[in-house]
């Protein structure tokens, strides 16, 4: 445990302040004690599948220790909490049910957020402002404003943060982008970009009207910053409440940030110059579920570059491929593939772009921890690849052409999809 004392709130955020933390540095908090000797303390926010998917990935780091486990479902934070105690053998971690008491807790040095998407804008700007580390799932909110907001926190707090775009610490995705950028396929002209959208169907068939909430379930907590609707348990069925506007944007964003994400680091054109942007989309009509089902976009930049964007085979095949005038690279979860397929073998020479080489996500982390360095997801690639898909879907719900500049980061003469930009929060929270 990294031993310190235990100041009151305000005090600790004026520590952060006087580190001189630059807003985007490459080292986060040079004279940072915490992890730099003995263990490292973790707790997770959300122990759903995902949640206690990626906290399986911190079990057997060394020096690494899960003290507590929140969720809003009793079941899910105590049969967690219980997975780690056994994994220990010893009594170590507590099960919480508000995620703030856990915020308070002076011996938590980093925290792993997974609830539902419109919770991780709230928790990992709260976390940032306690001086917490931080593995946050993707994408990064259910609104661009959200995603700019945990990047904006991530760098005033000084705090080291990795999106859960696990795909960059895969060598195969790896191998795409460094053949990208290292001009082995030519001059990349376009990028083609697939996730998977109308694949995705409601489970829950049941009567979509109000229900008894379950006395496990603190289903205020649930719906936190949302529109509150009443409870049904369709909207907490997997994977229902990815398809439900209020907790998702959908699986343009949800599912997209992941080849989105891999299209930006190895074309990073794409997110440097203003470009011109139509979607069309189809939306969920069926039962609770009304979010995007399935898209086809374009982004069209003034030198002739391009992204194409759709739900996968409609009409691009799932991952990223990238195309120069010179050959192409596609990569996904099943494996990478080439033309020529000796681009397969190459190894990128000395001077060449080597891109931050992880393996092991989670491990990825805890070494940025211990150096206070940048990890291989940082936060300003999670916010780009989140809000990439989401201005998609701004594009299809306003039915015309927009025209974003990446720099500003706003879109031009458009107040109609700029009021999209911003999701209202029900009292209290805020991001």
């Amino acid at each position: 445990m990294i031993h310190r004392p235990k100041p009151p709130q305000v005090r600790r955020r004026c520590f952060l302040r006087a580190a001189g933390v630059a807003a985007a540095a490459p080292f986060i908090l040079p004279a940072r004690a915490r992890g730099a000797n003995g263990r490292i303390t973790m707790a997770l926010l959300g122990s759903g599948s995902r949640g206690t998917a990626d906290m399986r990935g911190f079990l057997d780091e060394d020096g690494i220790q899960v003290i507590a486990a929140c969720d809003v479902q009793q079941d899910r934070r105590e049969n967690l909490a219980k997975l780690v105690n056994d994994h220990y053998g010893a009594n170590v971690c507590t099960a919480y049910r508000d995620f703030r008491e856990v915020l308070q807790r002076d011996d938590v040095d980093m925290v792993l957020i997974a609830p539902q998407d419109h919770w991780h804008a709230v928790m990992a700007v709260m976390a940032a402002e306690r001086g917490m580390d931080m593995y946050c799932e993707k994408p990064l909110g259910v609104s661009v404003r959200e995603c700019q907001a945990i990047r904006d926190a991530v760098r005033r707090h000084g705090v080291v943060f990795q999106t859960g775009t696990q795909q960059r610490s895969q060598r195969n995705f790896r191998h795409a982008c460094e053949l990208a950028r290292n001009g082995y396929l030519g001059a990349i002209h376009t990028v083609e970009v697939a996730a998977p959208g109308p694949h995705y169907q409601r489970k829950y068939k049941g009567p979509v009207g109000p229900q008894p909430v379950p006395e496990n379930l603190d289903y205020e907590m649930y719906v936190g910053p949302a529109a509150m609707k009443p409870y049904n348990e369709g909207r907490l069925a997997w994977p229902d409440w990815y398809l439900i506007w209020d907790y998702c944007v959908g699986f343009i964003t949800n599912w997209g940030v992941h080849h989105l994400d891999i299209a930006l680091w190895g074309c990073p054109r794409l997110a440097q110059a203003t470009f011109d942007l139509e979607c069309t989309a189809d939306y969920r009509n069926d039962g609770l579920c009304d979010n995007v089902n399935g898209w086809r976009a374009t982004f069209a930049y003034a030198d002739g570059l391009r992204m194409n964007f759709s739900d996968t085979d409609h009409p691009y095949e799932q991952g990223c491929k990238f195309i120069g005038d010179e050959g192409w690279v596609h990569v996904n979860r099943k494996g990478i593939k080439a033309e020529p397929e000796s681009l397969l073998k190459q190894v990128m020479r000395p001077g060449e772009i080597h891109l931050h080489e992880s393996e092991h996500h989670q491990h990825d982390l805890v070494e940025s921890m211990r150096s206070r360095r940048d990890p291989v997801a940082p936060v300003e690639a999670g916010c780009r690849a989140s809000y990439f898909g989401m201005i998609a879907d701004i594009a299809a719900r306003v039915r015309r052409p927009v025209r974003w500049d990446p720099v500003a980061e706003r879109f031009e003469n458009d107040a109609e999809a700029s009021r999209l930009l911003v999701r209202p929060m029900r009292a209290p929270w805020s991001a």
